[in-house]
């Protein structure tokens, strides 16, 4: 049987509530209001609006679960999409500070790192030390010529 990928379920978890976030951030930005500070809603406002801005956010960030949940793409865009989610969540984190939903950005922001870490190791390696497992293993199944 084959092993599912420590990855997957974190992959899964950030991709379904950054695509459920973008959805409700592009369909109706107004909900999102509340989230935006005074200084960002006044630098928003003067290059576009509040709402392009909350929209462009929610394009991002269903780009970003889209690259999440799509088995088919390379590590590398996993690596840039993990990489992306923890940025904004950091930023998030660092300049909106402490309200009703702190607990999700900072959960995201450590399942970010881990499917950050994960995308750098090497899939083909064993789980554990082959070495250790030689240890334990009866005596038959010693190889001393194994790699």
């Amino acid at each position: 049987m084959k092993r599912i990928p420590v990855e997957w379920p974190i992959r899964l978890g950030c991709g379904f509530v950054n695509l459920y976030a973008g959805y409700f951030l592009v369909a109706d930005p107004a909900r999102y209001y509340k989230f935006v500070p005074p200084w960002l809603s006044n630098i928003a406002n003067s290059v576009a609006s509040v709402d392009t801005y909350l929209r462009m956010q929610g394009i991002g960030e269903i780009v970003v679960a889209t690259v999440l949940l799509g088995w088919f793409f390379p590590r590398v865009w996993v690596r840039v999409a993990a990489c992306t989610l923890a940025v904004e969540m950091s930023l998030i984190v660092l300049f909106i500070g402490i309200d009703s939903v702190t607990f999700r950005n900072v959960g995201l922001l450590g399942a970010a790192l881990s499917i950050v870490v994960s995308s750098f190791q090497d899939r083909a390696e064993p789980l554990t030390d082959p070495k250790t497992e030689a240890a334990f293993a009866p005596s038959s199944e010693l190889d001393v010529n194994r790699p």
